[in-house]
């Protein structure tokens, strides 16, 4: 893993396309801005795992062949 320090207002640049920018810091929390292409899908970990979790279960639930 990479580990980076920004500050607000400061950018990282992933791959061409891609770029990931401190939008402010609050206490303990920093909130984000990113760039990205739109075919590009970008979730935050929980929602992501709901929706694997999800496609998961409805693959599982579909009737063989």
């Amino acid at each position: 893993m990479l580990v980076l320090s920004r500050k607000q207002d400061e950018k990282i640049i992933i791959g061409d396309s891609i770029t990931l920018m401190v939008v402010s810091i609050q206490g303990d929390k920093v909130r984000l801005g990113i760039e990205a292409p739109k075919e590009v899908t970008i979730h935050r970990e929980e929602v992501y795992r709901a929706i694997q979790e999800e496609r998961s279960r409805q693959s599982s639930d579909a009737p063989s062949a």
